[in-house]
């Protein structure tokens, strides 16, 4: 009797047990980063939750992308985190200024890049920059490459409290403008297919190359992320250095 009880009970938690695996293992085919191997990595928050991801490019601007700030909220930034659920490591930092693309079109993404000047912060094995490409540099097609955030675990899912990470694959310029049709501006933009990749949350991350953040997140299918019908797509950075390094020598 004792027995039966005992696989009635563990019938009865096995919905919850599995609904848990999957939080703690996977962002759309992800898999949890190595704590802190992505030190550039940081979590925009709004009224502290997370509600995109980031990365450092100097020791006062963080990269993101424009759609992370509506043009009136008070953002905070966290450097330092893996856990969000965790402060050990990591810092809560203030911004100073916004400084969305001037020629940011909201309906379109386009030009949707945004710098954020913070407060300063000291560099150390959890908190430091990630390079950006040269001007006009662009990624060979087929290349292996990463992306990384805080965002949905599958689609309508629950946000990640852990950084999570996925490979990803450069795909032809002109395969996503088919894809996409005119959303998709082959000069600005950029897509990736792969088993893995980013969902809602996980908007202003970067899509890094070797040790380089050539792309910033910027939308996907609404319907389904990560769609193989519908890749994410990413503003191209290299075609914007020259507006990023203006804004950056500006304030030195």
């Amino acid at each position: 009797m004792m027995s039966l009880i005992s696989l009635l009970l563990l019938a009865s938690l096995l919905p919850h047990l599995t609904f848990t695996a999957r939080v703690n293992v996977g962002i759309v085919n992800g898999t949890e980063a190595k704590p802190h191997s992505r030190p550039y990595m940081v979590s925009l928050q709004l009224t502290k939750t997370h509600i995109c991801g980031g990365f450092l490019i100097s020791d006062e601007f963080v990269l993101t992308a424009a759609h992370c700030w509506n043009g009136s909220q008070i953002l905070t930034v966290v450097i330092g985190a893996h856990d969000l659920r965790n402060s050990k490591n990591s810092d809560r930092i203030g911004v100073k200024s916004y400084i969305p693309h001037p020629s940011y079109i909201i309906y379109l993404s386009w030009n949707d890049i945004m710098l954020l000047r913070v407060t300063i912060f000291s560099l150390n094995n959890y908190v430091e920059w990630i390079s950006l490409p040269k001007k006009g540099e662009d990624v060979e097609v087929n290349t292996l490459c990463s992306v990384a955030g805080w965002g949905q675990l599958w689609t309508d899912g629950p946000k990640s409290d852990r950084l999570m990470e996925a490979n990803v694959h450069i795909m032809n310029n002109r395969e996503c403008h088919k894809r996409w049709q005119e959303t998709f501006s082959v000069s600005q933009m950029m897509c990736t297919h792969g088993h893995g990749g980013s969902c809602i949350g996980d908007s202003g991350g970067p899509l890094v190359c070797g040790n380089t953040a050539v792309g910033v997140t910027t939308f996907g299918y609404k319907l389904l992320c990560n769609s193989p019908e519908k890749p994410n797509v990413y503003i191209k950075i290299s075609l914007y250095i020259p507006w990023i390094n203006s804004i950056i020598r500006n304030v030195k």
